[in-house]
C-alpha cells in the first residue's frame, strides 16, 4: 500500500484483519526505512504497529480523542493520519515532530515530550465532555515503564474514584527505554503470565451469550468471576482501584485487539486493556535490544545495523567524561554512589553499574524519587551522584529545593543534555535550569569549557559539602583521563587572554568559551573572553573590576536569558551599586522548536557569529 496516499484514517473500517496486517507489515518496512535516514524514536514505534492500526479501526478520530503518553511511539498515528508524505523531514527544522503536535493535525489532541501525563490528560478531556454533555470516547495509551511514575498513580486514583468513562490502553513490553526495574514489573509480570484465565473468561462469555438463560446465568457468575480472579491474576493494581481490567491480550494479534477494543467501547466506567507487546518488533535489531540503544536512534544502515554516528578521534561523549570520571572516583571512595530515572545508558552509567552493582541505582522514570532518594542517601553519610537529563530534572524541582538544598546536603547532580539538544525540540531543551536552580539556597552551580576542566569540577564537587549541580551538554569534546585533578575554588572565574587597554570582554561558559576564544584569536580581536565555570556563585573580584574599567560586556548565554546568568551579573551590580555596561545574549521569552541546533542557533540569534556581529553594532569595529 501506497502509505503517502492515506489521507484520513477512516479507510481501515473497510479493511480486513488480513488487509490490517498487511498493512502492518508496510508500515514496519516504512519506518525502518525512513527512520534510518533521519533518526528517531524506532523501536517504541516498531511495537505499537498493530496497537495503533486497531485504535484508528475502531475509533473515530479526532472525535474521539487517542492521548499517547510521552508521544514518542506515535509515528504510525501520524502515517494514519496522513502524514507519511512529509516523514523525509521527521525532526528537521520545519518539518514533522518526533512528537506529537497539535500544530501538525486535529488527530494530535495532547502534546507531550515527558511520560505518564496522559491519564491525568484523559481525565480531564473526559470530565469536560461530560460537563458539555458530548458522546465521545476518550483513549489513553500508557505504557508499563510510564505508569509507575507517582503522576500516573494520582490520576489512576482520581479516574478510579469519578467512575469516568475513560479507555486506558496499557503498552506493556516489559521496557522503558531499557529494562524496567521495581517491584511493579514484577506484579505486571504475574498480569502477563494470567492469560489462560483470560482466554477461558472470554471463551465462557461467548458462550453463555447465544441465549437467554446463559445471560442470567452470566450475570450470577460476577461474585464468582471477582473470586476466581482475585487468586489468579493480581489485579489489585487496577480493580482496588476501581478501574475494570481486561487482559492481558496479545498487542500484535489484530483480532485480539479489535475485539477488546470494541468491548472497552460499550464499557461504562473506567476500564484498563493490557496488550503485551514486543518493543521492536519486525526488526531483529531492536527486537533483541535490552540496553535501549534502539529506542532513540541516530541515522543507521537498515541492512547491517550499524549506526553512522562515530565521534571524532580521541573524543568523548559528556557524559562519558563524567561517568568515566565518576568511576575513577568511586574506586576509591566506597561512600560515592550513583543515581539515575530510567536513563544508564544514555547517561553512560553502564561501566558504573557493572562495577559497583551495590551502589547503583536505577529508579525508573521516577524523577521526583530519585531527587529525595539522593537526599536520604546523603544525609545518612554518602556522596550520590544523580545523573539526570535538564529537562527531566524540572519534574523534581520541588524535591530539589526542599529535600535537597534546604537541608544543604552535598549532592552533586549531573544536568545531562544542558542546552539546547536539537531535534529532540522544545519538551526536551535543556534551557530552563539554570533559572529555576539559581535562585535556591546553598546550591553551587558549574559549567565546563572542555575535560580537564570537567574533572576538576567533579573532584571540587566531592571535596565540598553542600549541593553542587554540574551542567554538560549533548555532544563531545576532546577527551583524556587527568591522572590528579584539581580543586577549584569555589565561584572562581578564568580570564583566558586579558590584555591590557582591551575594552570589550565577553563572558560565557560551557564548551562555547573556547569556540569564542578561538574566533578572537584568529581575528586578532581586542576582546577579553572570560570563562564563568561558575553560574552560582558569582566572581564579585572578575565582575567588579569589568564594572570598575567601564568595560562593554556581553554575557554569551545559549539558555534562556531570563534568570540567567546576565540576570545574575545585573542583579549583583545593583544591589552593590556598581555601574556595569551589559548586553545578554540569550534565548528570548519563547520555546525553541525541533531541529538540528546549529540551525536553531543562527535563526534565534544565539549562534557565535551572531555575539560577534553584536559586538561590532555596540563598538561600531
Amino acid at each position: 500500500m501506497d502509505l503517502r496516499s492515506i489521507r484520513h484514517p477512516e479507510f481501515l473500517k473497510n479493511l480486513t484483519i488480513r488487509q490490517c496486517n498487511e498493512l502492518a507489515k508496510d508500515i514496519r518496512s516504512f519506518l525502518i526505512e525512513n527512520v534510518s535516514k533521519t533518526g528517531g524514536h524506532l523501536s517504541s514505534n516498531l511495537g505499537v504497529v498493530e496497537l495503533t492500526i486497531a485504535l484508528h479501526k475502531v475509533f473515530d478520530s479526532p472525535n474521539d480523542k487517542i492521548i499517547f503518553d510521552v508521544g514518542h511511539q506515535s509515528y504510525v498515528h501520524k502515517i494514519l493520519t496522513g502524514r507519511a508524505e512529509r516523514f523525509s523531514t521527521l525532526r528537521q527544522y520545519d518539518g514533522l515532530s518526533g512528537f506529537n503536535k497539535r500544530s501538525e493535525s486535529v488527530h494530535d489532541v495532547w502534546e507531550a515530550g515527558h511520560s505518564s501525563t496522559s491519564l491525568s490528560a484523559a481525565l480531564g478531556m473526559a470530565v469536560a465532555r461530560d460537563l458539555s454533555k458530548e458522546n465521545h470516547h476518550v483513549v489513553a495509551l500508557i505504557g508499563d515503564g510510564a505508569i509507575i511514575n507517582g503522576m500516573a498513580f494520582e490520576a489512576l486514583n482520581h479516574i478510579g474514584e469519578l467512575k469516568k468513562n475513560v479507555i486506558i490502553i496499557f503498552n506493556d513490553n516489559n521496557m522503558s527505554i531499557s529494562k524496567n526495574v521495581g517491584a511493579m514489573s514484577n506484579v505486571f509480570a504475574r498480569l502477563r503470565a494470567s492469560k489462560p484465565y483470560n482466554s477461558l473468561k472470554q471463551d465462557v462469555k461467548d458462550v453463555l451469550k447465544t441465549n437467554a438463560v446463559g445471560n442470567t446465568v452470566l450475570r450470577g457468575m460476577t461474585a464468582v468471576r471477582d473470586t476466581l480472579k482475585s487468586h489468579i491474576v493480581d489485579s489489585s493494581v487496577f480493580g482496588e482501584l476501581g478501574i475494570e481490567y481486561l487482559g492481558p491480550i496479545d498487542g500484535h494479534s489484530m483480532k485480539e485487539l479489535i475485539r477488546a477494543l470494541e468491548t472497552a467501547k460499550q464499557h461504562q466506567g473506567p476500564i484498563v486493556i493490557h496488550a503485551i507487546t514486543k518493543k521492536g518488533k519486525g526488526y531483529p535489531h531492536s527486537e533483541s535490544d535490552n540496553d535501549g540503544l534502539w529506542h532513540g536512534v541516530n541515522q543507521f544502515d537498515p541492512d547491517s545495523g550499524t549506526f553512522n554516528n562515530t565521534l571524532p578521534a580521541n573524543h568523548a561523549s559528556w557524559s562519558s567524561i563524567y561517568s568515566d570520571t565518576l568511576v575513577r572516583f568511586a574506586k576509591s571512595n566506597p561512600k560515592i554512589t550513583a543515581i539515575t530515572p530510567a536513563m544508564i545508558q544514555g547517561s553512560k552509567l553502564e561501566k558504573f553499574f557493572a562495577l559497583f552493582e551495590d551502589r547503583s541505582f536505577d529508579t525508573g522514570i521516577a524523577e521526583e524519587h530519585a531527587v529525595t532518594f539522593a537526599a536520604g542517601l546523603a544525609i545518612a553519610g554518602y556522596r550520590p551522584f544523580l545523573s539526570i537529563y535538564s529537562t527531566f530534572l524540572q519534574r523534581g524541582y520541588d524535591q530539589v529545593n526542599h529535600d535537597i538544598c534546604r537541608m544543604d546536603l552535598p549532592v552533586v547532580i549531573g544536568i545531562d543534555r544542558a542546552g539546547l539538544v536539537g531535534e529532540d525540540g522544545d519538551t526536551h531543551h535543556g534551557v530552563f535550569d539554570i533559572g529555576i536552580l539559581r535562585p535556591l539556597p546553598n546550591l553551587i552551580m558549574a559549567c565546563a569549557k572542555d575535560a580537564d576542566e570537567a574533572q576538576d569540577l567533579l573532584f571540587t564537587a566531592f571535596e565540598q559539602n553542600h549541593p553542587f549541580a554540574i551542567r554538560y551538554p549533548r555532544g563531545s569534546a576532546p577527551y583524556r583521563e587527568k591522572t590528579e585533578p584539581e580543586y577549584i575554588p569555589i565561584g572562581c572565574w578564568e580570564i583566558l587572554n586579558h590584555f591590557d587597554g582591551n575594552r570589550v570582554a565577553v563572558i560565557s561558559y560551557g564548551p562555547d568559551v573556547l569556540r569564542i576564544l578561538q574566533k578572537v584569536q584568529v581575528n586578532q580581536m581586542a576582546v577579553t573572553v572570560i570563562n564563568a565555570r561558575f553560574i552560582k556563585p558569582l566572581d564579585l573580584k572578575v565582575i567588579k573590576m569589568l564594572a570598575d574599567q567601564n568595560m562593554s560586556v556581553f554575557v554569551y548565554q545559549p539558555d534562556m536569558d531570563a534568570g540567567g546568568l546576565a540576570s545574575a551579573i545585573l542583579e549583583l551590580c545593583s544591589k552593590n551599586k556598581w555601574s556595569i555596561d551589559l548586553t545578554s545574549i540569550g534565548i528570548n521569552d519563547e520555546y525553541i522548536p525541533h531541529g538540528a541546533s546549529g540551525i536553531l542557533r543562527k535563526k534565534y540569534g544565539i549562534d557565535i557569529n551572531s555575539l560577534f556581529e553584536r559586538i561590532c553594532e555596540v563598538t561600531g569595529k
